[in-house]
């Protein structure tokens, strides 16, 4: 476990700092889901499961895309398109007026995250 998890985080009162702080407890989730398969990578049998789920992963992306690209081009997906922006405009200035309570909630549960896939890092390394 890094030395940034075990220490105590202070308050931060700027909402930069706030976001910078989820930002880095996303960050350590990356390198933690990096390690964790990396570790199930080395098991062989591991090797042919996390291919069939690249391969899957790959799969769904691409239909997911097309999707979006067919639809864009409709009549209909021109009015999603334009009810989505009002919706991200909306998301946005909801966004704005509750970070701060959010923020706390939010790297707290990325900390839990972090410290359970370690335990699975650990046990899996062993």
């Amino acid at each position: 476990m890094s030395d940034q998890q075990n220490k105590p985080q202070k308050e931060t009162t700027s909402s930069g700092d706030a976001w910078e702080d989820v930002g880095k407890q996303f960050e350590t989730l990356g390198e933690s889901l990096a390690k964790a398969f990396r570790a199930a990578w080395n098991s062989e049998e591991n090797q042919q499961r996390l291919q069939e789920m690249r391969s899957g992963l790959e799969s769904i992306a691409r239909n997911v895309d097309q999707a979006m690209q067919d639809t864009a081009a409709s009549p209909e997906g021109q009015k999603i398109k334009t009810e989505a922006n009002r919706a991200a405009e909306s998301l946005r200035v909801a966004t704005e007026q509750t970070a701060e309570e959010i923020r706390p909630r939010l790297v707290k549960a990325l900390r839990q995250v972090n410290d359970e896939l370690q335990k699975i890092i650990d046990r899996m390394e062993k």
